[in-house]
């Protein structure tokens, strides 16, 4: 396999601007890019979170698959977003529209997690190791 410089995930969304102040808000930063049709933010120096609009999907997908539309509020990923200060970043998030799925609790295989669902349904896990 080649080696992978860059890993980029990216989330299809109903509403770029909705979506993009959202994660704006819970990750607290600026996105690198944010132009018509893409919202990137860089999570990690080799790691960024894509904000792609369904329509915008649609037209490269075409007919081959459903339209993202169909899939809408169900949930279809988890980012999973190791943090510091956990607590506060779930406070951060819950104040900025995240819907609560689960409170911050020990997990089996040790880490503190909660879980949130974004504007879309796309899962948040925001974690500690403990």
């Amino acid at each position: 396999m080649a080696k992978i410089n860059q890993v980029e995930f990216i989330l299809y969304v109903k509403s770029q601007e909705v979506s993009s102040r959202f994660y704006r808000n819970i990750l607290q930063k600026e996105p690198v890019l944010n132009v018509p049709g893409m919202t990137e933010f860089e999570l990690s120096e080799n790691c960024k979170l894509g904000l792609m609009p369904n329509d915008g999907i649609a037209k490269i997908l075409t007919s081959e698959i459903p339209h993202p539309d169909k899939g809408q509020g169900i949930p279809r990923c988890e980012l999973y977003l190791k943090v510091e200060n956990l607590q506060q970043v779930f406070e951060n998030a819950l104040k900025h529209g995240a819907q609560l799925i689960s409170p911050i609790m020990n997990r089996d295989w040790g880490d503190q997690v909660c879980y949130v669902a974004d504007p879309d349904g796309h899962i948040v896990a925001f974690a500690e190791t403990t």
